[in-house]
Parts: structure tokens; sequence; C-alpha cells
């Protein structure tokens, strides 16, 4: 948190050191029953996720053993699609658990941002989701909390499920901290949760059901003004059929989500790996691009009849009244409905009431209207008379909107920063809770303050290799774009050559930068001169950039000014690389006869028969001897083979 974004109430445990291990940095998240905070762990030199429970549970022993038993348990779930839990502890009654840090988004983030989903998009999330599941009901873990907030999205695309136990170590515990409440996002609790407080992993079947629904709608199944009617309409009413919001989606998706959130849990599939088996049976469905698989939806169809013979929740009406203590409130979107004290899960409750049709009557009549009352009371002084409304503090300055909360009685605190392309930098960009939401008077408003608009600079990424450049995006969240590799006679294999958007170019995350990556010199073929003139030769060479290097030697064969050899005369070189060729002189030099006062014929027969040609002229006082008086070369000179001789005779 930088001192930029105005006054703000500082975090007790920022900065604090619990166990004397787990050092409390910026805090991640708040919810119902904990604050979760991003931690070092000193002793390992790791960045933990740290989740303390809110003041007041530590005090319940009850509570602290089984908040330890349960975190024993999920931190035996080893599987790539769970938060893990490294360690849990008790600072001076500050119960926490230390586990896996996920950086990266949730479910709900998704959701918000890009629902509804297609079909194939939905399923491919919940796969992982149920994948965690599967592997927490095998071990005989339930995790009775599944909703979008619990399922972890990291940056590399992993989905995670986290919160294992935790529902249950609360909805166990029997004193004053919590007065034996089960506690649940109410949009998503099966019905027997709100009916009995009993839960199995047919349980978190239906909650993934309800997941799924959101994902394909972007809504919920079930609303209402009070928690107290979406948990009525949870245990009264079907969920109903995704496609009745999305046209368009295949009839046996329709039936994947209303199996799984069939108010009787006989009838939903009955753990997380059977409703995994359906989902891979639908996904492969719409691969194939069926529009309709009728024996696909036939088997997964809830069969009607049952339900109305069978289900104790269609004519049902179970409602237990919240005892008086601050901790059994109507959040807005939580459910808090008691539990008998002292009574095995899933017992039956002896308060609730439940009537079939066959039993309705006056008795029965009044009974419900007896407990409707009741519950309307205790809704009003639990609800409407110790809450009030969050006021609008979005686009105001920390400052202003601590006092715009202080005249509604509100205390508020910046909790976070984050990027915003419409408020301005300074400037509160959301709060929790929401504008208009219920808030307890005296609360605490959480603020996320805007950065302004999330933008980066382009680094020099010029001279480096790709991989080095490529890792140099990933913290400015950009993106690798095309990669279009050249050959350079000055820049190494595998360096950069060029960038596009330039160095220091301002850009928006997920913007793309295009590479011009050096494929080291471009090499060029040799032809193969030998026999042929030096001189062309030369200036073929030089002409495709090779340098030429030249020696000399006689050949009785290489006619004199052609290439007798050639290194190399194949295969490929770089530019600048030398060519070396032996050039012929021609044939070996040899000694011209003395053929002085020789007859011309005698002369003659000398030199021809030393390989040279004769040519025969005359003196110009010319006596007629015949005899040789000159010769040009002469006596003892060196010359080629075939070199004309010059004689003069008188």
């Amino acid at each position: 948190m930088t001192d930029d974004v105005g006054t703000q109430v500082s975090d007790r445990l920022v900065g604090r050191v619990l166990d004397g291990r787990y050092r409390v940095g910026a805090r991640v998240a708040k919810g119902g029953m904990a604050t979760v905070y991003q931690a070092l762990d000193m002793r390992l030199d790791r960045t933990v996720a740290l989740k303390v429970m809110h003041d007041g549970l530590g005090d319940d022993a009850q509570f602290a053993r089984r908040f330890v038993a349960e975190a024993r348990a999920a931190a035996r779930l080893s599987h790539p699609n769970v938060v893990a839990v490294f360690d849990q502890g008790d600072d001076d009654g500050t119960l926490f658990l230390a586990m896996e840090y996920v950086p990266g988004r949730t479910l709900r983030d998704v959701i918000r941002d890009q629902a509804p989903l297609s079909p194939a998009r939905a399923l491919d999330l919940l796969a992982p989701i149920l994948s965690a599941l599967s592997a927490a009901h095998d071990a005989g873990i339930v995790h009775r909390d599944i909703k979008p907030e619990n399922v972890l999205m990291s940056d590399k695309g992993t989905v995670k499920v986290a919160d294992f136990g935790l529902a249950r170590a609360v909805s166990a515990t029997g004193n004053t901290a919590t007065q034996g409440l089960l506690m649940g996002t109410v949009s998503y609790l099966a019905p027997e949760l709100v009916t009995d407080g009993s839960a199995d992993a047919r349980s978190d079947v239906y909650s993934a059901g309800i997941l799924l629904y959101e994902m394909l709608t972007g809504n919920k199944p079930h609303s209402g003004d009070t928690p107290i009617q979406v948990a009525y309409a949870h245990v009264h009413a079907d969920v109903p059929a995704p496609s009745l919001e999305q046209p368009g989606i295949p009839p046996y998706v329709d039936a994947l989500v209303q199996r799984a959130t069939a108010r009787d849990r006989d009838l939903r599939p009955a753990d997380a790996r059977v409703f995994s088996r359906q989902v891979h049976r639908v996904r492969s469905a719409l691969e194939e691009g069926v529009p309709d698989d009728p024996e696909l939806t036939g088997d997964l169809t809830v069969p009607i009849q049952q339900i109305r013979q069978d289900s104790g929740y269609d004519d049902g009406y179970t409602r237990g009244v919240p005892e008086s203590t601050d901790q059994n409130v109507l959040r807005h979107d939580t459910i808090v409905v008691p539990v008998e004290k002292g009574r095995p899960t899933g017992t039956p409750m002896q308060a609730p009431l439940q009537q079939r049709r066959g039993r309705r009557g006056p008795i029965a009549l009044i009974l419900i209207l007896v407990a409707a009352i009741a519950i309307g009371t205790a809704a009003w002084y639990y609800g409407i008379h110790r809450y009030t409304s969050t006021p609008d503090l979005v686009n105001m300055v920390p400052a202003a909107a601590a006092t715009k909360a202080e005249q509604s009685g509100l205390r508020t605190t910046v909790d976070n920063q984050d990027f915003s392309e419409d408020v301005r930098r300074g400037e509160v960009m959301r709060t929790d809770p929401a504008a208009g939401d219920r808030i307890r008077k005296n609360g605490e408003i959480g603020l996320t303050v805007s950065k302004g608009p999330e933008r980066y600079r382009v680094p020099q990424l010029v001279g480096l290799q790709l991989d080095a450049a490529q890792q140099a995006l990933a913290p400015i969240k950009l993106n690798t774009g095309q990669i279009n590799e050249v050959y350079s006679e000055t820049v190494p294999n595998g360096r950069v050559i060029a960038i596009s958007p330039k160095f220091n170019t301002v850009v928006k995350p997920g913007d793309a930068i295009n590479f011009a990556v050096s494929k080291g010199k471009k090499p060029i073929n040799v032809p193969d001169w030998t026999g042929k003139s030096y001189r062309d030769a030369n200036k073929a060479l030089r002409k495709l950039g090779f340098l030429v290097g030249r020696t000399e030697q006689y050949d009785e064969k290489v006619p004199e000014g052609n290439v007798i050899t050639q290194t190399p005369n194949s295969g490929t070189l770089f530019a600048k690389d030398k060519v070396q060729m032996v050039v012929s002189k021609g044939p070996p030099l040899v000694d011209v006869p003395n053929v002085k006062r020789k007859s011309t014929a005698e002369a003659q027969q000398i030199l021809t028969g030393a390989g040279f040609v004769v040519k025969v002229e005359k003196a110009p006082f010319n006596l007629g001897l015949n005899i040789v008086a000159a010769q040009n070369p002469g006596a003892g000179k060196k010359a080629q083979p075939g070199t004309t001789v010059t004689i003069t005779v008188l």
C-alpha cells in the first residue's frame, strides 16, 4: 500500500509475525469467517497465503480443536487442483492456516467479467473443480462451501479449490463463538443443509451444479429479497433449465445441470467422480457438435414421477429460528441456520416442521404461521434492525469517502489498490460491501483505490536472446506476438534484432510485442570454377561476398590464367569467408638451345625437338650461306614450350 492513496486505517496484523514464523503482508481478501493475507514464511523463505480467523473464534476451545482436526485432514489432500494446506497455528488466540499462495483471480471474477460462458468453456472450468472434489470425496472429506470465491485460477491457468474443512469446523462447534451455526453462502447451499444441516458428497455435487448454472447464464438460479427467501427456493423450487435464460444450450446440458441440482439428494450423482464422468460425456457430445443426443439427455434427465413420490422437499416446510446472539446474522449472501447442540451431523432435528400434503390440517397451518411469524420477527431484528445500507463511495478520494461513511456511522479502510481504465488515480473504484449492500451498523467498508490505467513501457529487448526477452515481458503483462526469423551478418543467432512496438513505447497489459530474431549469417552456396578463367571466377565470387585468394603454378594441362584447383569448391560459406584458388601459369619453362653457326636445317631440327616453333629470317646482307647468325630468344634463355624462336641466317 503506497502513501499516495490518502488517509487509511491500517490493519493491525500487517507487519506482525505469527507463531514466530509468518510475517503478515498485504491483505488479499476478507470473508465472513476469515481474512486472507499474503505472508512470508521466514523459515522456508517462501510466499504463502495466510487465512486468519476472525476475532472470537480462537476463544472457542471446541472450535479450535475442530479447526486443527479439519486443517490436518485438508493437509492430507495432495492434488494439483486443491490449494495445499502447509500449516496451522494459534498465536495467542489468533487461529490461522498457512496455505499455498495462488496469484491470479477467482471464478467469481471470471463469471463477473465473462459470463455467460459457452457450454464447452463452462464444463472445462468445472472439470478441475470436480477433480479436486473427487479426491476429497475419495478421502471422506466433504467441502460444504463450494462457491465461486473458493475457486482460484492461477496466472498460469490452473484451477484450484480452497477452504476444505473450514465449513465443517464452523458448523460442528457449539459454544458462544458460533452458537451451533452452520454457515454457508445461501445461493449455493444444498436443500439438506438448509433443512437439517446434514451434508455428504452429494451436497458438494449440488453446489457444483449451481456453479455450472451460473457460468452458463451469468445469474444464480434462485433470487429473493432476503437470504431466507433464497434458502426457501432451494428447498421448494427446482433449478430451472439454463436454456430458459440462454437459448441454444443443448438439452443434454440442461439435463446435466438439473440432475446435479435435484432437490432430492438420492437423485443426484453419488459423488463428484460420478458427476465428473457425466460431465465428460456431455463435453464429448459438445465436441462432436451434436445439437441433441436423446439417449444422453434421457440418461441425465431427473425422473419427474420419482420426485413427486419420494422427495421430502416438495411440500415440506423446514425452518429453524436463530438464537439471540450477534453471530446469528442474516448476511447479504449468507444464511445462518441453527443446528441443535450436541446432535451428530445428519441426525434429524426435533424443531423443524415438515408437512406432506396428506397431513395438512388446521394444526399444521397454525404451526406454519407461527414459524413464519417467528422467522419474520427474527429476520427484522437480526436483519433490518441491525443493518444499514452501504453508501456509494466510488469516484471519491479515500478521505472524502471516510467522511461520507462516518455520516452513516460506518468506518472505512483501504484494503487494496488496483488499476482502472475508468476511475482516476487515487479515487475509490469499488467497495466491500458494494454500494447498496447491507452492512452491520458501525461496520467497516473496505475500499479499493484506483492506481489509474495500467500502462507499461516496452523495455529494451534488442540484443537479448529470445527466451530472455520473452521472460522480460511477463512482469509487465505483455505477450509475445509474431516472431520473424531473419539472417543477419552482424547479430548472433537467436538474438533479437528489432521489436515492434519500439523500445520505451507506452503499452497496455496484454499487448503483443513482435520480434525480429537473427538466424545468424546467411549461408551462401560456393560455385566450382575449376578449369575456368580465373578472371571470371574472381569477379563472380567477390560479387557473392567472398574473399578470393590466389596462387600460381605451372601446369602442362591447364592453360595459363585458368583455375587449377579451388578450395572449397562446393558446399556453403558465409560472407567474407575466403575461397582459395591456384591459377595456371601454363607449362614449365625450358632452356632455349644455342643454334648459332648451325645450318638452317640443323637449327630448325634442334629447336623443334626442344618444343619450340622456329621462324627463319634472312639477314639484310644475306650471303646465301644458310648459317644462323643470331637467335631470339637467345641461347640459355628460358621460355615455355611452343614459344617461337626467330633465327637470322646469312
